[in-house]
């Protein structure tokens, strides 16, 4: 296993552990030492290599297809992250609803549901995109640039749209 591909696959180990809120020894203590912490440790910084076997055991353990833990296989995958979808809550107001209704009040809708009242900006999912896609009637990748001409949308979201051709 190459170094890179044993720190990736170490990347994806330690993402699925902290997205479940578990530190290294959280993981000991859950798996009631089945899983020691110094050997997912080292599976994370990529110093030790994984089994196939083992590797679909950890996947099983925290309850994840075991291609969501391999580099490259989904867009989480890629070296560099996803571009963050940022909604800019205040250019998006100075859009005319006739254009932006249903974006202000899917927005308003997340922000009623989050209790996230800041009112500049709001933080989106590549799913929320896929939805406004639906709504808008047209291909996210047209969406996006149409709120990038808003201002609303950073040009960097192009990235997502590339990045997730299910889009």
């Amino acid at each position: 296993m190459s170094s890179d591909y044993a720190k990736q696959l170490g990347g994806k180990l330690r993402a699925i552990r902290t997205q479940q809120g578990l530190s290294l020894h959280g993981v000991e203590e859950k798996s009631q030492g089945r899983w020691k912490a110094v050997v997912v440790g080292s599976y994370e910084r990529g110093d030790r290599a994984v089994t196939v076997q083992r590797l679909a055991e950890l996947a099983e353990f925290y309850g994840v297809p075991v291609q969501e833990l391999l580099p490259g296989s989904t867009p989480g995958g890629a070296a560099e992250p996803p571009p963050r979808l940022v909604l800019d809550l205040e250019r998006l107001s100075a859009v005319p609803s006739e254009k932006a209704g249903p974006l202000q009040r899917y927005a308003a809708t997340i922000q009623s549901q989050r209790g996230d009242y800041n009112g500049k900006v709001l933080s989106i999912r590549q799913d929320d995109l896929r939805t406004l896609a639906v709504i808008y009637d047209q291909p996210a990748s047209l969406l996006v640039d149409q709120l990038i001409n808003w201002g609303v949308l950073d040009p960097d979201a192009r990235r997502a749209v590339r990045e997730d051709d299910s889009i």
